[in-house]
């Protein structure tokens, strides 16, 4: 069970936004893949609107991943300077507020006053950041391996369906590559719920239902397309 103020990130790490990246990759490259073909696109056609969605969905996750962090990584510096004046200028209200936050973690009252004056006597901001705020050094926001791990998953991901296309001969390309899409996404649905704490065969059903929902959606959509062309 999660501590007060430990972030939820905390406990899936980078591992669980690198399987979601995936996760997107491998739905957005089948998807515009199917609706390619299923338009009637040339083999030609379909391989390099998978490539193009993969650069540009890579891109895409990295820059947004690099904003989202970046904002994310300025609050912790805000937080961090709003922490270093109390204690500068407040101890006595820097103490009493962190013997409250290990208070309300089940220390009683004098253990939690002992504790924090022992925090704050070798790691006087730290403390209380970590504390009331669950920010720490393994948690705290990185921008640029935020964006590289979002692009590179997003990447890997995207890979999956334009195997099948590449590897799979005449008429098998498509379903080669739909069959691989959806192991592919069972398999990251799994990771995910796992790295969460979640049921994995729930999410991995839930996430090969979505993405068959998606690319079902894009042939749909395809067809239209092809015929009305």
């Amino acid at each position: 069970m999660m501590e007060p103020g430990e972030p939820i990130v905390g406990r899936a790490g980078w591992l669980r936004a690198a399987v979601l990246g995936a996760d997107d990759g491998i739905v957005s490259t089948a998807s515009l893949i199917v609706a390619v073909a299923t338009a009637n696109g040339t083999p030609a056609a379909v391989l390099t609107a998978g490539l193009a969605g993969i650069i540009a969905g890579a891109s895409s996750m990295a820059a947004g991943e690099y904003v989202s962090v970046s904002s994310q990584r300025d609050l912790e510096e805000a937080l961090r300077r709003k922490e270093e004046h109390l204690v500068s200028n407040h101890p006595h209200v820097a103490l009493t507020e962190l013997a409250i936050m290990l208070q309300l973690r089940g220390l009683e009252p004098a253990t939690a006053r002992a504790v924090a004056e022992q925090l704050l006597g070798s790691e006087p901001v730290d403390a209380n950041i970590r504390v009331k705020y669950g920010i720490s050094e393994e948690t705290r926001a990185r921008p640029l391996q935020a964006a590289l791990t979002s692009a590179t998953s997003f990447a890997a991901g995207g890979s999956v369906p334009l195997l099948g296309i590449i590897a799979g001969t005449a008429w098998f390309r498509l379903p080669l590559a739909i069959s691989l899409s959806l192991i592919a996404l069972g398999a990251t649905g799994a990771l995910a719920a796992g790295a969460g704490g979640a049921p994995r065969i729930r999410g991995a059903v839930r996430v090969f239902v979505g993405g068959s929902i998606a690319m079902a959606i894009s042939a749909l959509v395809g067809r239209l397309i092809g015929a009305a062309i």
